[in-house]
């Protein structure tokens, strides 16, 4: 390798490789490499960073770069690794030891051309036996602590790629590439995969404690804006409401029982064609008194929107013609076939962008509806459908979208839904911006969405999953973070068995971020994936429809959360201006106590409250464990418990265990 400074970076070439190692922020460094003998300038959803002048020193055998706390050493054969500021080993490429025979071949970077432009790339780095690894995104794979996965870099229906790794080595990892691909973070070496790519690009974080990592990270990709309060309160949903009066009606029977209600939430299907992107006059006759009467009962109403456009749209001929939908590089130009013949618009164009939000505006923002749920934003792709799974197979190289071939950038494209209708709203002098969206990217958080994790199912073993599912979420920037409580699909409000799910299920709605009950619940129509839409509706599913025991717990949990508003609205402005998510893993608060690494289905909601979720049919108590270097108090007790111990705490059913910590006081109970 040959190494010399250009400005602000350090240059190594050989071999035909090019290598450019640089700060991006402060303690960074951003590495990017290529074949194709330049560096292209693609920050992708990256914030710009202030420049900042490194230490760089050149030897014949080795050169180095240093920004604050971290630095970078390559060596003559182009090995490079990562130390901190105490000179610890962060992160280390892995090469083969060069004793072995051939080992020239066994390299850290590896590249095999796909096209001129494209490459399959492989980038190895040393594994730790005893590394914990936090974030990615959304996974239901029943793991916080992801040291031993394999993750697919796609973005699918409950699966969220944000590619951001947290390490308990003191470093965070950003692959800024939104191509398929995978991470394999497996105990003889940790591996990320693109399908294809233009080059390696990828940032390295060093920060003292795992905040101080988080708090760069959202430097890089950017923070929330400031919830309103109004977002913090209850969201009534089902799969769903038919007409405007069926609608009116539950919203009417939430204020006639007294019940605290902010959001009520029209589903999909609600308009004639997909891609129309308008009410369905035979059954939502007057939007604007419809939205009048809401307003009038303090409830705001969300509609959803799909990205899909059916060949029988009013839109679709323009869109074709203007090039506003994702294409085919061959065969049939079609995407998605659930009721109806469907391609999707491309959220990567920005006249697309502007184009959908104009027919939004003027069909749904113009009768002063202020809030859309983004469905369908991986986008989905094939035959999606109730009972059984996508049957065609997402063939990512045959999408074109107006940025790319799709194995370069289909991960993207959730970044630009979200970024369609924030900048849309802006510039109609909204201020106060929450959508609802199934799938995110590197700064999404920028953007006002609320990410819930997708079309889950109602059992116990999914509950548990979500716990890891949304503290990986928050991990990675999303702070605004929700399920469907309940789950989505199976449960049947006559049910025992799920009326105890619901309760419990609750309780932990009333300790996430958003606060939102929503699900398709039997009886289901004889086929609800070809009767006709106005069929499409599931059971009932308001607070009161699961039981009368049911009921007076779930109402109870309605007002403890209106106690709980300032406590989070407060977290929630950390958030916004650190980026330091509010629902939170035990580490990001004890990060000396390796304990707190391991445990993966309890959490702090907000710096003084450990929430502990039963996640176990027929529980009625649960092991908890309380971080060491402070006192954890129940509320309901009013016993006082050293941390660092496990302790047995009760749980019967109209119960979650809480604790708070070192005597802060909140209002837990009435």
């Amino acid at each position: 390798m040959r190494f010399h400074r250009e400005g602000t970076r350090l240059v190594a070439e050989g071999g035909g490789e090019l290598i450019w190692i640089e700060p991006f922020g402060r303690d960074c460094l951003r590495f990017r490499s290529s074949l194709r003998g330049r560096i292209e300038p693609l920050d992708w959803t990256l914030l710009p960073q202030e420049e900042v002048e490194p230490e760089i020193t050149i030897t014949p055998e080795k050169a180095t770069i240093r920004n604050g706390d971290i630095t970078a050493e390559i060596d003559a054969r182009g090995s490079v690794r990562y130390k901190g500021r105490n000179g610890q080993v962060l992160l280390e490429e892995l090469w083969i030891d060069g004793r072995v025979l051939n080992a020239d071949l066994l390299k850290a970077r590896n590249y095999k051309a796909r096209s001129s432009e494209l490459f399959h790339i492989a980038l190895y780095f040393k594994a730790h036996p005893n590394e914990h690894f936090f974030g990615m995104g959304q996974y239901a794979n029943d793991c916080l602590d992801l040291k031993g996965c394999v993750l697919e870099l796609a973005q699918r229906n409950t699966q969220v790629s944000i590619p951001f790794l947290l390490s308990s080595r003191g470093y965070g990892f950003i692959w800024n590439n939104p191509s398929i691909g995978r991470a394999e973070l497996v105990r003889n070496h940790t591996l990320f995969v693109a399908e294809g790519a233009r080059q390696i690009d990828y940032i390295v974080i060093a920060g003292d404690t795992p905040k101080d990592i988080l708090r760069r990270y959202a430097e890089i990709t950017g923070k929330p804006p400031m919830i309103p309060e109004w977002a913090l309160g209850f969201w009534q949903c089902k799969l769903r409401y038919r007409t405007q009066e069926e609608l009116l009606e539950v919203a009417r029977e939430y204020k006639r029982r007294g019940l605290p209600l902010s959001v009520i939430v029209i589903d999909f299907f609600h308009w004639p064609h997909q891609g129309d992107w308008r009410f369905d006059p035979r059954y939502w006759p007057d939007p604007q008194r419809m939205v009048q009467e809401l307003q009038e009962l303090g409830v705001k109403v969300m509609v959803s929107i799909w990205p899909t456009v059916d060949i029988q749209s009013e839109n679709y001929r323009e869109m074709a013609e203007r090039g506003f939908l994702i294409r085919t590089e061959r065969g049939i130009p079609v995407l998605f076939t659930f009721r109806g013949i469907t391609t999707i618009f491309d959220a990567t164009n920005p006249e697309a962008r502007k184009f959908i939000w104009e027919k939004v505006r003027e069909n749904y923002y113009r009768y002063g509806i202020k809030m859309f749920w983004l469905d369908e934003a991986e986008p989905e792709l094939g035959m999606p459908g109730f009972g059984y799974d996508n049957v065609l197979p997402y063939d990512y190289d045959n999408l074109r979208y107006f940025l790319g071939n799709g194995l370069e950038v289909s991960n993207i494209y959730p970044f630009f839904y979200a970024q369609a209708f924030f900048e849309g709203m802006k510039e109609a002098g909204e201020t106060e911006i929450v959508n609802l969206i199934r799938c995110a990217w590197l700064g999404s958080q920028r953007f006002g969405v609320v990410v819930w994790s997708g079309d889950i199912p109602s059992t116990f073993e999914s509950l548990r999953k979500q716990i890891k599912a949304g503290l990986n979420m928050a991990v990675c920037g999303i702070p605004w973070w929700t399920t469907d409580i309940g789950g989505f699909y199976g449960g049947d409000p006559e049910s025992p068995s799920f009326r105890e799910l619901i309760v419990r299920w609750f309780q932990f709605g009333v300790f996430c971020p958003i606060f939102r009950l929503h699900g398709f619940r039997l009886p289901y129509p004889e086929d609800p994936n070809s009767c006709p839409a106005y069929e499409l509706t599931g059971g009932p599913n308001e607070v009161w429809s699961f039981g009368e025991e049911a009921y007076a717990i779930l109402k109870e949990l309605l007002f403890l959360r209106e106690r709980l508003k300032p406590y989070i609205l407060e977290g929630m402005r950390k958030a916004h201006e650190e980026g330091i998510p509010f629902m939170r893993p035990l580490f990001l608060e004890f990060p000396e106590d390796p304990t707190c690494y391991t445990v993966e289905d309890a959490y702090f909601f907000g710096p003084d409250l450990l929430v502990a979720p039963v996640v176990e049919e027929g529980a009625r108590k649960r092991r908890v464990y309380l971080p060491r270097g402070a006192r954890f108090t129940d509320p309901y007790t009013e016993v006082t418990y050293e941390g660092g111990q496990w302790i047995e705490a009760d749980a019967p059913i109209e119960r979650i265990p809480v604790f708070l910590r070192d005597g802060a006081r909140l209002p837990i109970r009435e």
